[in-house]
C-alpha cells in the first residue's frame, strides 16, 4: 500500500511514546508561555525558529541539526565560507594598518597648551610652503621650546636650516632683479639665528653688484646719447660678467635692443646733417623727413630735435630769399614745411602776412602799397617780425613816393623833346640812392641820358663820317677832330672811338703808301740811306712805337670811360679796351682791365637782383663775352629767369 508521509510507518514503542508525551507537554507549556508573553523581535524569532522541531522520517530534529547536516553534505561550501571569512579579515586588517592618523588643524590649535611634537609638526608644515613669512612662522613656533626640552636640538637644527632658506629666498629675489625685496627678505632672518652673521655681508655684496651694473648701464646710455653706439656695445658686453642673472639676461637684452634701435637713429641723423650742410629745398626736405623718424624714446631724440630746429631755420631763410625773388607761392610752400621742432610758429604766421603784403607792392600801384602798409601795421609789438614789419612799412612809404616821382618823370619823357627829357632826368635824379626805387630811378636816368646824348651826338658822328668819306689825309684828320667833340662817358663815345681808330688806321696806311712812293730808286740807295740817317724817313721801330702809343691812348680812353661807374659805362669801357689788337704789347693790360670791369658788372647785377630781378637780368646780359665774369653772369641770368618763370 502506498505510504502516507504524514503517518508514521510504525507504532511507536513505549519509550518513544514517553518521549513524545514529554515533547507534547513541553510544546504545550511553551505555547502557553508564548501566549502569555509579548511578541519577540527578529533575533528572538530566529532563535525560536532554530529551536523548532522538525518532523523527518521516524524522528524529530532541531534546525541546528539540519544546518549541520547541510554544511557537511558538500565540501565546497565550508571551503568557500572559510575563504570569505579569511579575505574579509585580511582586508579589514590592511585597512587598519593603512589608515593615517588624523592630521591636526594647526591654525586652530591653542599653542600655549600644544606639545613640542605638535609644534614641530606644524612648523614643518609651514616651512614646506617655502615663503619668507611661513618660514618665520615655523621658526616662531619652535623658538618657544626650552633648552631642556627633548626636541630642543632638533628644533635648533631646523631653525638654522629655515633661516638659511630665508637668505636663499633673498638671493633668488636678487637674481630676479628685485633688490629691495631681496634686502627686505634677508633682514627677516632672526637675530638669534647662526645665519644672521651672513646677512650684512650678503646685502653689501648685492648692493655692490647692483651699483656696478647700474654704472655700466648708465655708461652705455651716455654713449648712446653721444651717438657712440660702439662704446655702448662695449659697455653692454660687460654686463655679461656681472654676478646676477637679471643683469646678465633681462637687462643685457634690453640694452642690446636699445643699441640696435639707436644705431639706426644715429645713421639717420648723420644723413640728415649732411643734407642740412648741402642746403637747397630738396635736401632740407629730406633732412626733415629723416630726423622726424627718430622717436621720442630714442637716446638721440634731443639731437634729432636740434637737427630739426636748424633745418627749420634754414627753410625760413630760404623762404625769405624766395620772396625777395618775387616768388610768393614758392615762399609760402617752403614755410609750411618748417617742422614744429624749430619753434617758429609765430614767425611763420608773421612771414605769411608780410609775404602776401609784399607781393602786392610788385604791381607798382599806389593803392596796393597802401594795402601792404595796412597789413604790415597789423603785426603788433611783441610779435617776432614786428621790427621787420616796421622796416617794410618805412620802405614802402618811401617807395610809394619814389614811384610817384618816377611816374612823373616817365610822363615828361614821353614827348621826346630835349627840354622834357632834361626835366625828366632831373626829376628822376632827385630820388636818393638809399631809397628802394633808387636803382629803378638810376636806370631811367641812364636811359633818358642815353637818349638825350644820342640825339645830341648823332649829328656830330654823322658829320664826321661825311668828312671821312673823302678818304684823303685832310678829310680823315678833320673827321677825327670832329668826332673828338664826343667826350668820354657820352652815349656814342664808344662808337665814336671805334670810328676814330678806324680812321687813324686809314691815315697810317696812306702815310705808308706815300712814303713808299717817295722812296728813291735802287741806284740812289746810298743817298736814301744817308737821308734816312739824317731823319728824313722812319724805320720799323719808329712805326711800332707809334702803334704802341696809339694803343696806350686807346686804353687810357677806356679807363676814363669807366669813371662813370654805371653798368653801361663799364660795358663801353670794355669795348674800347677790346679794340687794342691782340698783337699789341699792352694787350695783356687791356685784358686785365676788361676782366676787372666785368667782375664789377657781375657784382652790381647780383646786388640788383635783391630788388629788381628784371633789371638785374638786363645788367648781367651786358657783361661781354671773352671776360672772366661772362660765365657767372650768364648763370645768374638763367637763375633769375627761372625764378620769374621765364
Amino acid at each position: 500500500m502506498t505510504r502516507n508521509r504524514g503517518v508514521p510507518n510504525r507504532i511507536p514503542k513505549s519509550s518513544d511514546r514517553r518521549l513524545l508525551r514529554q515533547g507534547n507537554s513541553r510544546r504545550n507549556v511553551r505555547s502557553e508561555s508564548e501566549a502569555a508573553q509579548p511578541p519577540l523581535d527578529s533575533k528572538a524569532s530566529g532563535h525560536a525558529i532554530q529551536m523548532k522541531l522538525t518532523h523527518r522520517g521516524n524522528r524529530f530534529e532541531t534546525a541546528s541539526d539540519t544546518a549541520r547536516k547541510w554544511l557537511t553534505s558538500d565540501w565546497k561550501i565550508p571551503v568557500t565560507l572559510s575563504l570569505a571569512v579569511t579575505g574579509g579579515l585580511t582586508a579589514l586588517s590592511i585597512g587598519f594598518l593603512l589608515k593615517l592618523p588624523a592630521v591636526p588643524n594647526c591654525p586652530s590649535i591653542f599653542w600655549p597648551l600644544a606639545s613640542g611634537s605638535l609644534r614641530l609638526h606644524c612648523a614643518q608644515l609651514a616651512a614646506g610652503k617655502r615663503t619668507a613669512n611661513d618660514l618665520l612662522e615655523a621658526i616662531r613656533l619652535l623658538n618657544t621650546l626650552s633648552p631642556d626640552h627633548p626636541l630642543y636640538d632638533e628644533a635648533t637644527r631646523m631653525i638654522g636650516m629655515w633661516s638659511k632658506d630665508i637668505l636663499d629666498l633673498g638671493e633668488e629675489a636678487f637674481n630676479a632683479g628685485k633688490l629691495d625685496e631681496a634686502i627686505s627678505t634677508a633682514k627677516k632672518v632672526p637675530q638669534q639665528s647662526i645665519v644672521r652673521a651672513e646677512v650684512e655681508g650678503r646685502i653689501k655684496r648685492w648692493q655692490g653688484i647692483w651699483a656696478k651694473a647700474e654704472k655700466i648701464y648708465r655708461g652705455a646710455e651716455d654713449a648712446l646719447r653721444a651717438e657712440n653706439w660702439r662704446q655702448a656695445s662695449t659697455n653692454a658686453s660687460r654686463l655679461l660678467s656681472i654676478d646676477n642673472v637679471f643683469w646678465q639676461t633681462t637687462k643685457y637684452q634690453e640694452l642690446a635692443e636699445k643699441i640696435s634701435i639707436t644705431r639706426d637713429d644715429i645713421s639717420k641723423l648723420a644723413k640728415a646733417k649732411d643734407l642740412l650742410a648741402q642746403g637747397g629745398l630738396k635736401s632740407l626736405q629730406e633732412a626733415v623727413k629723416l630726423a622726424s623718424e627718430v622717436q621720442d624714446k630714442s637716446y638721440v631724440y634731443q639731437a634729432a630735435q636740434e637737427v630739426l630746429a636748424k633745418t627749420g631755420h634754414k627753410l625760413f631763410e630760404l623762404a625769405e630769399a624766395t620772396i625777395k625773388q618775387r616768388d610768393l607761392n614758392g615762399a609760402l610752400d617752403i614755410v609750411k614745411q618748417i617742422p614744429a621742432a624749430a619753434k617758429l610758429q609765430k614767425e611763420t604766421e608773421d612771414f605769411e602776412k608780410l609775404a602776401i603784403a609784399q607781393s602786392r607792392t610788385w604791381s607798382g600801384n599806389e593803392a596796393d602799397f597802401d594795402s601792404a602798409i595796412a597789413t604790415a601795421q597789423g603785426i603788433a609789438a611783441g610779435r617776432p617780425l614786428h621790427a621787420q614789419a616796421q622796416l617794410l612799412i618805412e620802405r614802402w612809404q618811401l617807395e610809394k613816393g619814389d614811384l610817384a616821382q618816377l611816374n612823373r618823370a616817365r610822363e615828361l619823357a614821353q614827348s621826346g623833346r630835349p627840354e622834357d627829357l632834361q626835366a625828366a632826368i632831373a626829376n628822376a635824379a632827385q630820388i636818393p640812392s638809399s631809397n628802394p626805387r633808387s636803382a629803378e630811378a638810376q636806370k631811367l636816368v641812364n636811359q633818358l641820358t642815353t637818349d638825350v646824348q644820342t640825339k645830341q651826338d648823332r649829328p656830330i658822328l654823322e658829320r664826321a663820317e661825311q668828312l671821312a668819306g673823302a678818304g684823303d689825309l685832310a678829310s680823315l684828320e678833320s673827321a677825327i677832330a670832329q668826332i673828338d667833340r664826343i667826350g668820354s662817358g657820352r652815349a656814342l663815345f664808344a662808337e665814336a672811338q671805334d670810328r676814330r681808330q678806324q680812321w687813324r688806321r686809314q691815315i697810317r696806311q696812306i702815310e705808308e703808301q706815300e712814303r713808299a712812293l717817295a722812296a728813291p730808286p735802287p741806284s740812289q740807295a746810298p743817298i736814301a740811306s744817308a737821308a734816312g740817317v739824317n731823319g728824313l724817313s722812319q724805320d720799323p721801330q719808329s712805326i711800332q712805337s707809334q702803334e704802341i702809343q696809339a694803343d696806350q691812348q686807346t686804353l687810357e680812353t677806356a679807363r676814363k670811360a669807366a669813371n662813370g661807374g654805371t653798368i653801361d659805362d663799364y660795358a663801353n669801357a670794355i669795348r674800347l679796351a677790346d679794340s687794342v689788337p691782340s698783337t699789341s704789347s699792352i694787350r695783356g693790360q687791356a685784358q686785365e682791365f676788361m676782366n676787372q670791369l666785368s667782375q664789377q658788372m657781375y657784382v652790381a647785377a647780383r646786388s640788383q637782383a635783391d630788388f629788381d630781378m628784371l633789371g638785374a637780368i638786363a645788367s648781367a646780359e651786358k657783361v661781354p663775352p671773352g671776360t672772366d665774369s661772362y660765365a657767372q653772369a650768364q648763370q645768374l641770368v638763367r637763375s633769375l629767369k627761372r625764378s620769374l618763370g621765364q
